[in-house]
């Protein structure tokens, strides 16, 4: 090995502090040209529809032919089926986690279910909407309805979330677990009193930051909720009455699906300020899941870590 004299050894570390620069450089201008271009949209579509929105706007229901319609039944809808969602998807995709971290033997069939996570959290919403119609809303019978939109949108968020959950799990320290056992505690109560305590603050992120790409899908719930909103009852809890806003099965259109219908259609006179003022309300919903998510996430770490 050649070895290098003063002189060289200067050269070489003025280049490499050279190509540092550059390269540091580079990543800047292309995190500044991304950050810039997401402002941007951000931007737009809340400085374009934030003049329309007023009380008015988001309590009256929608018109469908005339202008001055309203989205009161769509944000009900979108929240009601975001419930229903994260309800069903919680529990299986904690529980899907912790088999996989805790439980699940290292083979070739644990690692086909890894394998199909992935595959399937990259599956276009399109796909799920479509076989959600074929099963759930055809052959099951249940229709357009707030159950078949769902179980499509659970279908949709499963795999991501146990995805998320599962990489929050593995960031604990093996050491930590390892500690547990050593003290007479069982797998099960390692993972109850140590896993997820420390694990909780990236397990609560990651279920908001899904729950607000839940909150804004619009192509699942085309085919499996349908699109239209009809006026509906908040006071009314007959959970058979379809006026009944805690009906499962009646129909419910959601924010992202009346902004792609009112386009679609044109058929009110106001469509540009309908779907405006529609699109700020999901951006900056969306945009306080994600506020929501950091928050609550330094919070929980703060606590675990006294810091």
């Amino acid at each position: 090995m050649k070895t290098l004299t003063h002189e060289e050894h200067l050269a070489q570390i003025k280049k490499n502090k050279k190509s540092d620069k550059v390269a540091t450089t580079i990543l800047s201008i292309i995190v500044a040209f991304i950050s810039l271009v997401l402002v941007s949209v951000i931007v737009y579509i809340v400085a374009r529809g934030l003049p329309y929105l007023s009380w008015d706007f988001i309590t009256k229901n929608p018109e469908s032919f005339k202008a001055g319609g309203g989205i009161g039944p769509q944000i009900f809808n979108s929240f009601y089926l975001l419930f229903l969602t994260m309800l069903i998807s919680i529990p299986l995709s904690l529980g899907g986690a912790i088999y996989l971290t805790q439980y699940a033997p290292q083979n070739a069939l644990t690692g086909f279910v890894k394998l199909a996570i992935e595959t399937l959290s990259s599956l276009p919403s399109i796909v799920v909407g479509l076989f959600g119609y074929l099963f759930f809303v055809i052959k099951f019978g249940w229709g357009f309805s707030i159950l078949s939109g769902s179980i499509a949108l659970t279908m949709f968020n499963l795999p991501i979330m146990v995805r998320v959950i599962q990489q929050s799990l593995e960031a604990v320290p093996a050491y930590q677990r390892d500690a547990g056992l050593a003290l007479g505690l069982t797998r099960w109560e390692t993972t109850i009193h140590i896993l997820i305590p420390e694990a909780l603050a990236g397990i609560i992120t990651g279920i908001i930051l899904c729950a607000g790409r839940v909150f804004g899908e619009a192509a699942a719930l085309i085919y499996t909720s349908g699109q239209s909103a009809p006026e509906i009852d908040l006071l009314n809890f007959n959970l058979t009455d379809p006026s009944s806003a805690w009906n499962i099965m009646r129909p419910a259109e959601t924010l992202a699906v009346h902004i792609w219908k009112v386009n679609s259609e044109g058929v009110i006179p106001d469509v540009d300020i309908v779907s405006a003022g529609t699109a700020a309300f999901l951006m900056i919903c969306v945009l306080l899941f994600n506020v929501a998510a950091r928050a609550v996430g330094a919070s929980i770490q703060k606590k675990v870590t006294a810091k």
